[in-house]
């Protein structure tokens, strides 16, 4: 019996160590098949690929260099996340045509992205928003203080940043056929950001209708945890010569930019949390549950400020 006890084990790791090198070195030929694509846009290296027994496989120690700008960029890991290892291999086999099927739960992550504020590419990347954007006000104090076109550089250094680090995950649930998204990004010393979407319907039969799919919103939550960048904007907007009523005024303004930006008005049922979130609470709960599923692209047919009772959006200050 014991023999046989032994003799199991062996065989067991046997096939794990089996399994992780055939799934190793399939991801590893992949890799190096994006990296020779990727060639005449960017140089990529990275040390390795990893796995482990709870089904998370990743990509480790990434650092890109973009062709024509001196810095790089540089990732922790990046990979997926499924419940087992075996589901990995299921996943390996989806990929090659040979299963039928996806995980129930599959995951995405980006661990440790680190972007130096003064990183010659964002400054470009922040210059061709502002030309996305058509503005002229960027320069404004209350503008550039608050970040309501998003942070410049200078402005980044300002609030006592050197580098912008940031992780992911993102999970997509199958519910009986109803598939739900959960996203959660953190950007260190600055914000933590966790939102859950479900949508309605069978979104994988949907898909075959190809062009005529249009997800529709069942639920949605949105939790904003500040994590020192409320203060760090106070501050530097006092620096800039603003009055805390005008401090006040400002963020209230680029709030209400991030709402005009996607087609909504916000009204006091956002509002006025927001103001409790600015005063102090330290974390920012958004719902939108409207009373039938909507489509994404039916929003825009509603004026912008009728979104918020379409959506049954609200707020809460925590």
């Amino acid at each position: 019996m014991r023999n046989l006890i032994f003799g199991t084990i062996v065989l067991s790791a046997l096939a794990y160590g089996g399994a992780k090198f055939y799934l190793h070195n399939e991801v590893s030929n992949a890799m190096d098949n994006a990296v020779l694509m990727a060639t005449p846009f960017a140089k990529v290296d990275y040390d390795g690929v990893s796995s482990t027994l709870s089904g998370e496989l990743t990509v480790d120690g990434l650092v890109v260099r973009v062709q024509g700008y001196r810095d790089e960029i540089t990732i922790d890991r990046i990979g997926i996340d499924t419940p087992s290892f075996l589901s990995l291999l299921e996943l390996s086999d989806f990929m090659s045509l040979q299963s039928s099927g996806i995980p129930d739960e599959l995951g995405f992550l980006v661990e440790g992205l680190r972007i130096p504020v003064d990183a010659d590419y964002y400054k470009d990347l922040y210059d061709f928003m502002l030309a996305a954007r058509q503005v002229d006000d960027a320069s404004d104090p209350a503008v550039e203080c608050t970040g309501r076109y998003g942070f410049s550089p200078k402005t980044l250094a300002a609030l006592g940043y050197k580098e912008q680090v940031l992780s992911m995950t993102m999970g997509v649930r199958d519910d009986g056929s109803r598939y739900s998204f959960d996203l959660d990004i953190s950007m260190d010393d600055m914000w933590d950001v966790e939102a859950s979407v479900s949508l309605a319907g069978n979104m994988m039969a949907e898909l075959s209708r190809g062009m005529m799919y249009q997800p529709r919103l069942r639920d949605l939550r949105i939790a904003y945890m500040d994590r020192s960048l409320n203060e760090r904007v106070a501050k530097y907007c006092e620096e800039r010569g603003l009055s805390p009523v005008e401090v006040l005024r400002a963020q209230l303004d680029s709030f209400k930019y991030v709402g005009e930006s996607n087609g909504i008005v916000f009204d006091e049922y956002l509002i006025e949390p927001y103001k409790e979130f600015l005063a102090g609470k330290s974390t920012l709960v958004v719902t939108a549950r409207p009373s039938e599923p909507i489509a994404f692209s039916q929003i825009d047919l509603y004026k912008p400020s009728d979104v918020p009772a379409l959506l049954n959006l609200s707020a809460m200050a925590q």
